[in-house]
């Protein structure tokens, strides 16, 4: 069986070390490094990272069914993987070795995080559809899904912790090849262990009648809402925390490595809770658990006025927050089983890329949220915020992420598949 060896199911989770590692540090410090440390206009930066989540967004369920119907002696996911990891690593480093200068470095920023992206999206998609078929119990997943979420903390962490120390010692430069290089060399073991049935039945329909089956799907549409719902808060949080502890507890900025270890340390250790709890109760029951944990957790930011107060709130979050981490990816996998009995083809591609699209949007709406709340409540930069400015920042730690989580749940309670252990039809 395959994902039976432990051996197995640590090498593919390692994969997730490599995917957050590049994803956090472009994320955290790529705008920072072209706008205040080369000179590019914030102005072209900003259009371009808004072209760049368009067609990050729209590559997922591009790639997706290309992948679904890919027929290979291989499979179809690995061979995705094994051709494109290495240009992703080239790519990713090239990004912190800019060319030209003025016009020509936006250009040059243009076209190489155009690349980046496309094969990001290539790789990655297919190392997360990988998952339903190589473990498909419900008691791997639940302990490939913990290590997977354990190590992509991890990666996370790295990513953003130890730019600042090498890019101060070594330059930009090389700190993007360094960590190239560790993401290229945990995508290589994942690969090599990474092995799929080749007799699956392909994908035969076309993109838009697939589009069709995939929301037509009941169970796919109310957990992509709860997830977007979910995504959004997770991305309120990295974005809202440094205003929170600047202008509410008025603390140092080391006050929001504080508090982001602070989610990171609890949230290591509860994933495998919540991979033992999952296996007891259930998907579904598991995710309204969690959702109502992590929402119960934001209402402290309400009221904490002292970094220690909301150190420890926000180890509160990473209880709740480990739970979703675990569970996200086993809830769309039992989606994916589900829709196996109904159309006789394993889709895993079309799902993880509609996913990925639709998600991705939960990102913008915390830049929209963001921007209207400072706005509307009078921010002003580097002063001393007036009241309302104050309960506005606290707003977007408390109050928002708890309603949109709220909503959450509800979605999560209507999410139709009932029962607990399950494993798809096909004989890994």
């Amino acid at each position: 069986m395959l994902g039976g060896r432990l051996s197995t199911k640590l090498a593919y989770s390692s994969g997730n070390l490599s995917v957050n590692l590049i994803a956090q540090a472009f994320a955290t410090y790529i705008v920072f490094y072209y706008v205040d440390v080369l000179g590019v206009k914030p102005g072209l930066i900003s259009a371009a990272m808004v072209g760049h989540g368009i067609v990050n967004a729209i590559l997922n369920p591009l790639f997706g069914h290309l992948s679904d119907r890919t027929t290979s002696r291989w499979g179809r996911r690995v061979p995705y993987m094994l051709f494109g990891m290495v240009p992703l690593a080239a790519a990713f480093t090239a990004i912190w070795f800019p060319v030209g200068e003025g016009m020509a470095l936006f250009w040059y920023f243009v076209i190489i995080v155009l690349v980046y992206d496309i094969l990001f999206v290539m790789v990655v998609l297919n190392y997360s559809s990988l998952f339903p078929e190589m473990f498909t119990t419900m008691k791997e997943r639940a302990s490939v899904s913990a290590s997977r979420q354990m190590l992509g903390i991890v990666g996370m962490i790295i990513g953003v912790a130890l730019p600042p120390l090498l890019y101060s010692d070594l330059g930009w430069g090389p700190m993007g090849a360094i960590f190239a290089g560790v993401a290229l060399l945990f995508l290589i073991i994942m690969v090599s262990t990474s092995k799929e049935k080749t007799t699956v039945e392909r994908e035969k329909l076309s993109f838009k009648q697939s589009l069709k089956y995939t929301f037509t799907n009941k169970a796919f549409v109310m957990f992509v809402i709860a997830s977007f719902l979910v995504q959004f808060t997770f991305a309120m949080l990295p974005a809202i925390i440094p205003f929170f502890t600047k202008y509410v507890l008025n603390a140092s900025d080391d006050s929001n490595t504080i508090l982001l270890g602070a989610i990171f340390a609890a949230a290591i250790p509860c994933v495998f809770l919540w991979s033992k709890l999952v296996t007891r109760w259930g998907l579904r029951k598991t995710a309204m658990v969690a959702v109502a944990c992590y929402a119960a957790s934001m209402i402290p930011f309400a009221f904490v006025s002292s970094v220690l107060a909301a150190a420890i709130a926000a180890a509160v979050i990473g209880i709740g927050l480990a739970g979703l981490l675990v569970l996200l990816d086993m809830l769309l996998s039992e989606v994916i089983d589900e829709d196996e009995k109904r159309t006789k083809v394993r889709r895993e591609g079309m799902y993880f890329g509609m996913n990925g699209f639709i998600v991705r949007w939960g990102v913008s709406l915390q830049a929209v949220v963001l921007g209207v709340i400072l706005e509307t409540t009078g921010y002003v930069k580097d002063a001393v915020q007036t009241e309302t400015a104050v309960w506005g920042i606290r707003s977007m730690l408390s109050f928002i992420p708890l309603g949109a989580l709220l909503l959450a749940f509800v979605f999560f309670y209507l999410y139709p598949i009932r029962g607990s252990e399950r494993k798809s039809s096909i004989d890994l």
